[in-house]
């Protein structure tokens, strides 16, 4: 983490991604002749997606797996919360509906692991004939193994999109008060409460208020104050004077500049909002960018700026997410899966979602190659975000086991603040109900 503003180019991503080794593998490339792509042709595989722009590329290009492989697959996309309800109801039965589940490896990694829910795959990738030779751990960016691995280092599933936090704000709502992008928490509250009129219905900040979808947006902003919620020797940190601040922040920016009804927004909600041109700025993952530069969806064409979050008081850090797919223990079609994941992250499908603005694969090699990047279709602006927040990134949300009550208890907290509550005293409260659920995880 560093305490300087970055301020990256175009060409500056460029000459660091060519640092990363390239390598053609399979999809629209010629795949490799050692692996047997018809071998399981025949098999019916039933996916578990979590809806998002990333499922979304997957279920648009199904039919050239199918037609690659003669494999029949069967995907299901579903928000996330239902999603992961779903998914720990059937993997705890022992008897899953499903071979392949999409995770969202900082809320459902440490519990997957526990459970035992997802397959060995080590030895698929190291296996000739069921994996392209370019498919390498090396071609993983660290944090993507980190988030693939459990805690014995066995690979349990393939890293698959990583999602940066950046600032979505709109240039033309700023021009009109004479202000130019903020470069630290103070400018972005000013910022906000200038563009803020509530007799035009327009409004200069929107974020996640929704219960428990709330809760990476304090921990991201806690970041910027040199602090996270749980520190690296396994203590809650929630009531620390850095924790305060980044609340007493999410307070002020939620009930001073953004729009009614907030404390009910998931992301779909804020991004609807951003879409009318009447929202200052959106803080958000980098995958939600694709309606923007939508005119049929959108009124913010060529009027939306992409930003890393601005420096906070004592750091300038990216809340870094990210999700992988994984073959279920519990499947008896596991190769024929494992061949399903490896295709939802090849070369091909990589680039996919770098060009439509849907996400950034963990994939070294795709961001790596020149080709990839004269397709983007997203602004420049958009690929300068995600390069500066690749440079200050630090992981957004504690890998616990119980990371869905720490989601759940501190974002009843967070929207009590929206509603006006004391946020050191609802800090205060909600830690005192998670440290002993986080106490018993660990026992």
């Amino acid at each position: 983490m560093t305490n300087s503003i970055i301020t990256p180019t175009r060409r500056s991503f460029l000459t660091a991604s060519a640092a990363f080794a390239g390598a053609a593998i399979l999809g629209g490339r010629p795949a490799s002749a050692a692996v047997d792509w018809k071998r399981f042709s025949g098999t019916t595989l039933n996916v578990n997606l979590i809806k998002s722009p990333r499922s979304e590329t997957l279920v648009k290009y199904l039919s050239e797996f199918e037609s690659l492989t003669g494999i029949k697959v069967n995907a299901e996309a579903t928000p996330e919360q239902q999603q992961r309800q779903k998914t720990v109801i059937e993997l705890s039965s022992g008897k899953p509906s499903f071979d392949v589940v999409h995770l969202s490896y900082h809320v459902q990694k440490r519990q997957f692991e526990k459970g035992g829910w997802l397959a060995d795959i080590s030895g698929f990738l190291k296996d000739p004939s069921l994996t392209d030779a370019s498919m390498t751990e090396a071609d993983f960016a660290e944090a993507g193994l980190l988030f693939a691995k459990d805690a014995n280092g066995v690979l349990r599933s393939l890293p698959f999109s990583v999602d940066y936090w950046i600032t979505y704000w709109n240039k033309e709502l700023f021009e009109k008060k004479g202000l130019a992008y903020p470069t630290s928490f103070e400018e972005m509250v000013a910022a906000a409460e200038a563009i803020t009129d509530k007799s035009s219905n327009t409004y200069g900040f929107v974020a996640r208020g929704l219960k428990n979808a709330n809760t990476p947006v304090w921990t991201s902003l806690m970041l910027g104050y040199g602090a996270a919620p749980i520190t690296a020797d396994g203590k809650v940190n929630t009531v620390s004077k850095e924790a305060v601040e980044a609340a007493q922040l999410y307070q002020r920016l939620m009930t001073k500049s953004a729009p009614p009804g907030v404390s009910g927004f998931n992301w779909a909600e804020a991004q609807s909002a951003f879409l009318q041109g009447k929202i200052g700025m959106w803080f958000d993952g980098v995958g939600f960018a694709p309606p923007i530069e939508n005119p049929q969806k959108s009124r913010v064409v060529g009027k939306t700026g992409y930003g890393v979050i601005p420096k906070g008081p004592a750091a300038q850090a990216a809340g870094t997410f990210g999700d992988g797919l994984g073959v279920v223990e519990g499947s008896s079609n596991k190769e024929a899966a494992y061949l399903f994941c490896q295709w939802a992250i090849s070369h091909d499908m990589g680039a996919r979602l770098l060009q439509a603005g849907a996400g950034v694969p963990f994939r070294q090699s795709i961001l790596a190659d020149p080709k990839v990047r004269e397709g983007v279709k997203m602004p420049g602006s958009w690929l300068d975000a995600v390069a500066g927040s690749g440079k200050v990134s630090k992981l957004a949300l504690p890998v616990v086991i119980p990371v869905t009550e720490f989601r759940d208890i501190y974002g009843v907290a967070l929207t009590n603040m929206i509603g006006g509550a004391d946020p050191e005293a609802e800090l205060k409260t909600a830690t005192a109900q998670f440290e002993p659920v986080l106490a018993r995880s660990e026992g």
